[in-house]
């Protein structure tokens, strides 16, 4: 059985969160509404556009209420999540990860004449006349930012002579128009001191404006600056070279977040809305007890999650494989039996996200719709 054939009927009734199968993956409706007005109230104090990255929630009904609060659109890393947001009427797709297979190429051509307001990015200059051509064949007119390698040298061109020449190359593609450029420093997200962070970032922002001199200076000034993060929101609002954000995480809030201090006041400025429940299904020892959510339920690149309800906060958790993990604590197995629940903050939201199909929205205990996780395995 899906979650609807299993849970639909439990929606409305007061509640009924304690009685979904487990695991579940459960949001938090009133904060994540709280943590969307905030974002973007701190873009609309700023003069600063938000086009929240969707590749963190990968959800149209999320989408639409972040675009409802003000945002200008949604940014998707990859032409599938695109698709499929664009397929459901969100405007306003910035797809950051550059396109430059010779099939996503067609379907980029192909987005280009049915999409509202669709931006790409590009790197390569080949690269940027096949997509003029797929474009071209498509009769339509195609948004383009260039991206900036910030240094992790993932992607992006790697220096300002380099985005100049890129940037000839777009203007000689009759069917692609600059808006501007892209820079997102992923490494410095999650450096955990503010002071740090703001120092790091600070020196990247240098380099990126010795790029946008020369592009300025070579006759193709920046409309749009996009990039950002959760991690670097406040730092990069206060440094004024942005002009829109593509922060994602901040709706969920995980353990990587909320182990920084994104703001410098050591408080987090977000709320922790997004939850794995499970339960407890074996309890034979004092010190450990076993739970229905492993590997298969939890991401595992941004650590281990911790306990949010259901067991104290420093009960340290473990992989048990697959299907198991373990919650260890001095008595723990006297005082959790089975069939007790457990709710689990995700230590990285996006991977985690990517396991389900559906959110479980609830308000309070309540359960009072399912979102289905709408771009869920579009990796490509």
């Amino acid at each position: 059985m899906d979650d609807r054939e299993l849970h639909e009927h439990l929606i409305g009734q007061q509640g009924s969160r304690a009685a979904l199968n487990t695991p579940v993956l459960v949001l938090d409706l009133d904060q994540l509404d709280r943590n969307i007005f905030a974002m973007q109230a701190k873009a609309t104090d700023r003069g600063v556009a938000l086009r929240p990255h969707a590749k963190t929630h990968k959800s149209v009904d999320i989408a639409r209420r972040q675009i409802a609060a003000g945002a200008v659109g949604v940014c998707c890393a990859k032409i599938g999540e695109a698709e499929v947001m664009i397929d459901a009427g969100v405007a306003g797709v910035l797809i950051t990860s550059p396109v430059a297979a010779p099939a996503a190429i067609g379907r980029l051509g192909k987005l280009a004449r049915r999409a509202e307001a669709l931006m790409a990015t590009v790197d390569d200059p080949q690269i940027a006349r096949s997509i003029d051509g797929a474009v071209a064949r498509s009769d339509a007119l195609l948004d383009v930012v260039i991206d900036i390698d910030p240094g992790i040298r993932r992607t992006g061109v790697a220096s300002a002579d380099a985005a100049v020449d890129l940037a000839r190359t777009i203007a000689d593609c009759e069917h692609l128009r600059l808006r501007g450029v892209q820079f997102y420093c992923g490494m410095q997200q999650h450096i955990e001191d503010f002071a740090a962070r703001r120092a790091a970032i600070e020196e990247r922002t240098q380099y990126l404006q010795t790029v946008l001199d020369a592009l300025c200076e070579a006759g193709f000034p920046p409309e749009i600056v996009t990039g950002s993060g959760t991690g670097t929101h406040a730092i990069d609002l206060a440094l004024g070279v942005f002009t829109e954000l593509q922060t994602g995480s901040y709706v969920f809030m995980d353990t990587q977040y909320l182990d920084c201090d994104l703001d410098g006041s050591g408080a987090a400025p977000f709320e922790t809305s997004l939850a794995v429940d499970a339960r407890v299904v074996s309890a034979n020892h004092s010190a450990l007890v076993t739970i229905d959510s492993g590997f298969k339920s939890l991401s595992t690149d941004g650590g281990s999650p911790r306990v949010g309800k259901g067991a104290s906060p420093d009960t340290v958790f473990a992989f048990m494989g697959d299907e198991h993990g373990a919650l260890v604590g001095p008595e723990i197995g006297t005082r959790l039996r089975p069939g007790d629940p457990v709710s689990l903050v995700v230590p990285h939201c996006d991977p985690t996200v990517n396991l389900y199909d559906h959110y479980h929205v609830v308000q309070g205990d309540t359960l009072v719709d399912i979102w289905p996780v709408s771009a869920r395995g579009r990796a490509r």
